[in-house]
């Protein structure tokens, strides 16, 4: 008689089933003015899997740690976010059975603080902004405070994690197997994940591959000063380590107002749309359909509308910061060197640089430790 061998038992509270949810989601063909005319793009509708892009990249940092006994069973994880991320790592807790501490700031939308405690995540938030690094800072700060006093308690340090990136290999196999061939890859920029996990193994598939990043006026990321951001989720006020300066031949800083513009443009013209991110990232990915005529474009969208209706897509929101009242810039400043001018609006620029004078992958508030350091 030949025995079955033993089965493998998930860890009390997790729900593994959780995990066939991940990924393989679907690319639209963008069409819609964005404020013009274009060929068209496609877009990998993030949208559609649960727990949104993001939850590639907790799934990825939390498996890792465990792999590494960095994480034990059960134990807490602690986070920072403005937002998407926490959805990721509640969406991973589940699904491994850990619980999810998440620290969030004052400006979180009051929908998403509400669909975080839904899901299962403490919430603990924030009220006032570092005076070095801002909000990032300062989530950061309580985070540490989080874990000193919490015990077996675990930090993905989503910004400085390698697991990040290595979360968007499965993107990346998915963005081969549904494209004949890419000329331009457009990659919003936060924590650098998922352009880091994505350019190497796309780049080996088409060496030509041009990558254009796409951040937030305000942000440091690029070597530009910061500036008090109104945008969640796009962009940094501190350095992330797992931005890979040296992948992309351009960047393009977007305002809120084009950024708002163009996501209320999208959800008009193709019934797809997004957040900050995502009408920033659709406004360069139309822009480069037209500068380069018969390319094949293509960019994420992180996420869908849902969490954005009391801001993008709300008019007294939009009324009250100005954003629906003023013209967005219908094509992009060009400037020789980020630090050759500041513009408040979609900004162009073909040389990248890495942030000064601080270190790149440090915060200019919070000195950062190792990537996936537990407490």
């Amino acid at each position: 008689m030949t025995l079955a061998p033993p089965e493998r038992r998930a860890p009390a509270g997790a729900n593994p089933d959780l995990l066939p949810l991940l990924g393989r989601t679907p690319l639209a063909r963008i069409t819609a003015d964005l404020p013009h005319g274009h060929p068209g793009f496609w877009a990998k509708l993030e949208c559609l899997a649960a727990g949104g892009m993001k939850a590639r990249a907790a799934t990825s940092m939390l498996t890792g740690a465990r792999r590494r006994g960095e994480l034990r069973p059960g134990a807490p994880v602690v986070e920072s976010t403005s937002g998407t991320m926490g959805i990721g790592l509640a969406f991973a807790g589940q699904a491994l059975g850990h619980p999810v501490v998440l620290v969030g700031d004052t400006e979180l939308e009051p929908s998403m603080r509400q669909l975080l405690r839904a899901y299962g995540a403490r919430l603990e938030l924030v009220d006032t902004p570092a005076r070095h690094g801002g909000w990032q800072a300062a989530r950061i700060t309580r985070l540490r405070e989080i874990l000193a006093r919490t015990e077996h308690a675990y930090w993905p340090d989503q910004y400085n994690n390698p697991d990040n990136p290595s979360g968007y290999r499965a993107m990346a196999a998915e963005l081969i197997g549904q494209l004949d061939h890419l000329d331009v890859l457009v990659c919003s920029v936060g924590t650098g994940g998922h352009s880091a996990g994505l350019v190497g193994p796309l780049r080996r598939r088409w060496p030509r591959l041009k990558v254009i990043g796409v951040d937030s006026v305000g942000s440091a990321i690029f070597g530009r000063p910061t500036r008090p951001r109104l945008m969640r989720g796009l962009g940094s006020s501190i350095h992330p380590g797992n931005v890979r300066h040296g992948i992309f031949d351009e960047v393009h800083w977007v305002g809120p107002v084009e950024a708002v513009d163009a996501c209320r443009r999208l959800a008009r013209g193709s019934f797809v749309s997004g957040g900050w991110s995502t009408g920033a990232v659709a406004l360069v990915s139309a822009w480069a359909a037209r500068a380069e005529p018969g390319a094949v474009v293509a960019t994420v969208f992180p996420d869908g509308p849902h969490r954005y209706l009391g801001t993008v897509y709300d008019d007294a929101f939009c009324h009250a910061h100005g954003l629906t009242d003023t013209a967005p810039a219908t094509y992009p400043l060009e400037i020789p060197h980020p630090r050759a001018a500041e513009a408040h609006g979609w900004t162009r620029c073909r040389t990248v640089l890495a942030p000064l004078p601080e270190r790149a992958g440090a915060s200019p508030a919070v000195p950062v430790p190792a990537p996936g350091g537990a407490a």
